[in-house]
């Protein structure tokens, strides 16, 4: 199986599910970040998860 990766380009097509926001992508974590709902969704085999369930509160966002 190959490492399947987020394709940053698909960025545009994403929004933050709460806020209706724009996202930022993290490519260390894997995470699209909403900064104004201070959310972090996670990226799977190159797949964001954007339910509100998965999404992790996250504090590091300043350094965004």
């Amino acid at each position: 199986m190959t490492d399947a990766r987020f394709d940053p380009k698909m960025l545009e097509a994403f929004i933050c599910p709460q806020t209706r926001g724009t996202l930022v992508y993290d490519a260390q974590t894997q995470e699209l970040i909403s900064k104004n709902a201070n959310l972090a969704f996670p990226i799977r085999n190159g797949i964001p998860v954007m339910l509100l369930r998965s999404e992790e509160h996250t504090s590091e966002l300043q350094s965004l």
